[in-house]
């Protein structure tokens, strides 16, 4: 099993994330570019569901996720678009952040964030750079518990190649 990532705070507006998955590049960037896959394992801590899923990935194209609390139903989700496609080895998107019902600041500006993957020996390691408008988006967001969402998710993301190797 790969182990949980490791988060680095690289200046005082960006976020880096480096994971790796036993899983060649294709496959992960499938699962970061395709709705059908992202709504299996993108969930963050049990309870919740991504009924929205939108994505059009290409330059300009845009994107719209929206995640459901499932005992309350409350929901918080994100928009943006995509600025960089280059598959299977690099996606960035501007992130604006819809707060929904559940709260907490959007800022005017988005966050930007970038993926990127390489392979060696049939893992690939991606590495996530989000750079926020300032520090005090950035510690925001990190105050959420963000990262630990995250690797629930690429934990199930983990589940997912180890069945279909």
């Amino acid at each position: 099993m790969p182990k949980p990532l490791e988060v680095t705070l690289p200046s005082d507006r960006e976020v880096r994330v480096v994971r790796s998955f036993n899983a060649p590049c294709q496959l992960v960037w499938d699962a970061h570019t395709k709705p059908e896959l992202i709504k299996k394992w993108m969930l963050g801590p049990p309870g919740w569901s991504m009924p929205v899923c939108e994505m059009d990935v290409r330059v300009g194209g845009s994107y719209r996720w929206r995640w459901r609390c499932d005992e309350d139903g409350k929901e918080f989700g994100f928009f943006g678009t995509f600025t960089e496609v280059n598959k299977p080895a690099r996606i960035a998107h501007e992130e604006h952040y819809d707060p929904g019902d559940v709260g907490g600041a959007m800022s005017t500006e988005p966050a930007l964030i970038s993926n990127d993957l390489t392979e060696k020996d049939g893992v690939t390691t991606m590495v996530v750079t989000m750079r926020f408008p300032s520090k005090e988006a950035r510690d925001g967001a990190v105050s959420t518990g963000m990262t630990d969402g995250m690797e629930m998710g690429y934990a199930r993301l983990d589940e997912t190649f180890a069945a279909v190797a």
